[in-house]
C-alpha cells in the first residue's frame, strides 16, 4: 500500500473506540539499521483550545488496515514484541 492511500485513513483505538487522529499530517519514524517503519507520529491540534501535541503509535500496535480506517491497540500487554 502506498503512503498516499494509507494517509487518508482515520486512526481508531481498539480499546476505547475513540478516534486517535488523522494520518494525513502524520510523520513516520524508521529503524536506521533495517529501514523498516518503527512508528507513526500523529499531530494533535485543537484550534479552540490552542492545544498542540502528538500521539506516537508504534508499528506493532496496528491491528487492522481497512478501507477507511486503521485500527490500533493501545493495550500495552498485547503490544509486546515477541
Amino acid at each position: 500500500m502506498r503512503w498516499s492511500e494509507f494517509s487518508i485513513k482515520e486512526c481508531i483505538d481498539l480499546v476505547n473506540g475513540e478516534k486517535v487522529g488523522s494520518l494525513s499530517h502524520a510523520d513516520l519514524t524508521f529503524d536506521p539499521r533495517t529501514g523498516e517503519i518503527s512508528s507513526i507520529i500523529i499531530p494533535i491540534r485543537s484550534s479552540w483550545l490552542r492545544h498542540h501535541g502528538e500521539v506516537k503509535i508504534d508499528w506493532n500496535m496496528i491491528r487492522k488496515v481497512g478501507p477507511e480506517m486503521v485500527i490500533v491497540d493501545s493495550n500495552p500487554k498485547r503490544n509486546r514484541q515477541e
